[in-house]
């Protein structure tokens, strides 16, 4: 049987990316990176907001109803979605101008680990750091495009991939922290199975789901690095999954149209827009960040 993930927001981004469901708001939130914007719409994509930035952000997480922490371009921020205001608490990389943040996830401690890449894609001058309590660590260098992190439901797990390379990688985390504890080893070859490993979540059974860009699809890993599961995605570009909804097993996924052709963008018309699938499995809740 194919399952096939169905439209939801026709939003258009160019490079749709960090969703990610708020459950205090009852609402997805997603990136728009190249057009600076953040955009939030309930399970049933009604939109609920909308804010505009002026650096690019890529993703978010939890501090409580009303306020996220931003991955942005010169640091991480603390952003009041009802205000308007912004607060700078660390800087990442503020002095690397050729660089943005990226791919970005909260682990259960509360820690943020935070990716980061050259705008222009290409040389591996990027990395990825983890925040927690203040303290800002760097925990991975010379990454190209930091994609994947995500954690088991334990903790004791992480996942990470440098998209070029088409390979996930996991590594043994300290529960208690969210700090690696191991060596990076792999966990999936994903070179041979369409397109190129972009964003992951992992559900409530320690299961991980990627994103595939160019590969016009999602696909469930089971804890051992076997396809257990693919669904169809009517676009190409796919960027990141996410799990909502009230019982968390609404699957959103974000796209983009960024250097699409003519010819593609009249083929794929809601390129960079916000599909979802429902399933038979939950996610994991997003665990708040520990600022």
């Amino acid at each position: 049987m194919t399952e096939t993930a169905k439209l939801l927001v026709d939003s258009q981004c160019a490079l749709g990316e960090g969703p990610f469901w708020h459950a205090g708001r009852q609402a997805l939130f997603w990136f728009d990176i190249n057009n600076r914007t953040l955009f939030a719409a309930n399970a049933d994509g009604a939109p609920v907001g909308e804010w505009h930035f002026d650096e690019i952000v890529a993703a978010a997480a939890i501090v409580d109803n009303d306020t996220l922490a931003l991955a942005a371009e010169t640091g991480l921020k603390r952003f009041n979605l009802v205000t308007g205001k912004i607060e700078h608490l660390v800087d990442i990389e503020r002095d690397v101008t050729t660089n943005r943040t990226n791919d970005s996830r909260v682990h259960p401690s509360g820690a943020f680990w935070i990716g980061t890449m050259v705008k222009d894609e290409g040389p591996k001058d990027g990395a990825v750091y983890h925040y927690r309590a203040g303290q800002l660590t760097k925990i991975i260098s010379n990454a190209a495009i930091p994609n994947a992190t995500c954690f088991s439901p334990d903790g004791k797990t992480a996942y990470w991939t440098d998209t070029p390379d088409q390979k996930i990688l996991k590594c043994a985390t300290d529960p208690e922290t969210g700090l690696p504890v191991g060596e990076w080893e792999l966990f999936a070859d994903v070179s041979e199975h369409r397109g190129y490993p972009d964003g992951a979540v992992v559900d409530s059974e320690g299961f991980l789901w990627n994103a595939r860009w160019g590969g016009s699809c999602v696909i469930r890993y089971t804890p051992d690095g076997r396809i257990d599961r693919i669904i169809e995605v009517p676009v190409s570009q796919v960027t990141c999954p996410a799990f909502g909804g009230k019982d968390l097993k609404r699957l959103f996924l974000t796209t983009a149209n960024k250097a699409m052709s003519a010819e593609q963008l009249a083929a794929e018309k809601v390129a960079g827009g916000v599909f979802y699938i429902d399933l038979d499995v939950a996610g994991q809740p997003e665990y708040p960040i520990k600022l």
